[in-house]
């Protein structure tokens, strides 16, 4: 019995053991912010994953933390969603960035949200959406693991917005942001693959 309970941890990808933390050294995406690669375990965002950025108001700056990534990907002509955004994306700067609008999308706010949940667990499904940006408050922890499930699945990466710091949330990578005069402050409140609590403030100008 013992030997096919550890058979069956090995071979489920969905499950994380501290002593198999060297797994995960050279999976991360960069985030084009030098010292938050240095910070994060693989050197970057962490892959087929769910992101929890927790803010005590939108725009502080999460977005601007977010545009490499999000220039890369519509680059390489793969998908973006954007679920009930607290505003409508302003194009043009996002076009400043280097943001093909092209593969963009938008689920209104004003959607029903088990309707906009079901759009973001689908999208993160399909391989064809690499990044969901979602806007979703009131998550319970069931429903954040059903999420970071369907990212492993699509090999997808997702981004939670949230208001409320909830420390036993199922998500891979949570970062807490605080403003700036000249950017944002990241705080890493928790970051799988390391047998370390990392906990750090960087600075980043984004101006």
């Amino acid at each position: 019995m013992k030997n096919q309970l550890q058979t069956l941890l090995e071979n489920n990808p969905q499950v994380w053991r501290a002593k198999d933390a060297g797994r995960y050294e050279m999976t991360g995406m960069p985030t084009g912010f030098a010292e938050l690669d240095t910070l994060l375990p693989g050197g970057g965002w962490p892959t087929n994953a769910v992101i929890e950025m927790v803010t005590s108001e939108w725009g502080v700056g999460e977005l601007q933390l977010l545009l490499p990534l999000m220039r890369i990907i519509t680059q390489q002509r793969r998908w973006v969603l954007w679920v009930s955004p607290p505003y409508m994306p302003y194009a043009p700067a996002l076009e400043r960035a280097g943001v093909n609008m092209e593969y963009i999308v938008v689920v209104q706010p004003d959607n029903a949200c088990n309707d906009a949940l079901w759009s973001a667990e689908k999208a993160l499904q399909t391989q064809a959406c690499a990044l969901v940006l979602a806007w979703l408050n009131g998550l319970t922890i069931g429903v954040i693991r059903r999420l970071q499930l369907a990212a492993v699945s699509g090999c997808s990466l997702g981004i939670l917005f949230r208001q409320r710091n909830d420390e036993h949330s199922p998500a891979t990578l949570r970062l807490q942001l605080h403003p700036l005069q000249t950017g944002v402050q990241v705080k890493v409140l928790k970051a799988r693959g390391t047998h370390q609590c990392r906990s750090a403030d960087v600075n980043f100008d984004l101006h």
